[in-house]
């Protein structure tokens, strides 16, 4: 398979047969993150590549039964292209199961809920929107490109073509003193999208973003475990899902969750408040400090 730069994917795309699509970011302008940074020209790659890429995974991934497009955002990629890629897997990958990529607001405006209906029957089932936090003021200061209503549309649209949704949130993100209106707002915005899956991770800020520096200069605080605790208590307490998993496994989190929303939120918000009682054990590896 040919990467170009650093390929990154889901933590639940980790045995996913990775095929690279696009190279970086279409939009690669937040502040938090630097995972596309090396790739500062968005491009699509030639279809001869792609089509090398397949028939190798053809050839010697037949027992893995998910694809992910990546990078940054596969979804923008024109609908003609798009079409012909998922066909092809279709064709040459016929025991793939099901085709996931990442998709931001811009990416899933540029298409029609039937352009999105077209990709879903061709085995598009799965798209990870990074929301972040569902407070305006944070989502203009890391630079995000969308308000929460412009979120919550977008994520409604690609809903309603039948894909399912899981939605990256950061805690931590806005700092401390608007700590818990990003709680509460991203609550708010979660339970407008009501995606199928919400995973919040930890805010692990990274040398050589704008954040990073706010944080050298001192105008951006890191927050503690408990503060940390007690931001994902209320945004759980906030979120009102009809039928989803809220998880905080990722390995940058310090109390692993997988609460299956509405009927184990609150044994959740229990184990959260147990934790902040000292009751239950932290995981001493991500005792971080900055």
């Amino acid at each position: 398979m040919d990467y170009e730069g650093m390929i990154f994917r889901p933590p639940s795309e980790a045995y996913s047969i990775l095929l690279q699509v696009t190279v970086g970011c279409s939009h690669n302008k937040c502040t938090f993150c630097e995972m596309y940074k090396e790739k500062r020209i968005f491009k699509i790659k030639s279809d001869e590549q792609i089509m090398k890429d397949l028939a190798f995974a053809a050839k010697h991934h037949r027992h893995i039964r998910r694809l992910f497009l990546c990078d940054g955002d596969a979804l923008i990629l024109p609908q003609k292209r798009l079409v012909h890629i998922l066909k092809e897997v279709k064709r040459q990958l016929p025991w793939v199961e099901r085709v996931g990529t990442y998709a931001n607001t811009k990416s899933i405006a540029k298409k029609s809920v039937e352009e999105l209906k077209e990709l879903k029957a061709l085995g598009l089932s799965i798209a990870y929107m990074g929301l972040e936090t569902g407070d305006d003021q944070t989502l203009s200061a890391i630079k995000k490109g969308a308000d929460a209503a412009r979120m919550i549309d977008m994520g409604k649209k690609i809903r309603s073509a039948g894909i399912k949704l899981s939605v990256t949130v950061l805690l931590g993100i806005a700092g401390r003193e608007r700590s818990m209106v990003h709680a509460q707002e991203t609550g708010r915005v979660l339970s407008a999208i009501d995606p199928e899956y919400v995973g919040a991770l930890s805010l692990m800020l990274t040398p050589g973003t704008p954040l990073y520096e706010d944080h050298l200069a001192g105008n951006f605080p890191v927050l503690e475990p408990d503060e940390l605790l007690r931001e994902l208590g209320a945004m759980i307490a906030a979120t009102h899902m009809t039928d989803g998993l809220f998880h905080s496994n990722h390995a940058s989190n310090y109390l692993p969750i997988r609460a299956k929303m509405p009927a184990e939120k609150e044994k959740t918000l229990a184990l959260i408040n147990r934790a902040l009682e000292g009751k239950v054990a932290l995981k001493p590896e991500h005792l971080r400090a900055l």
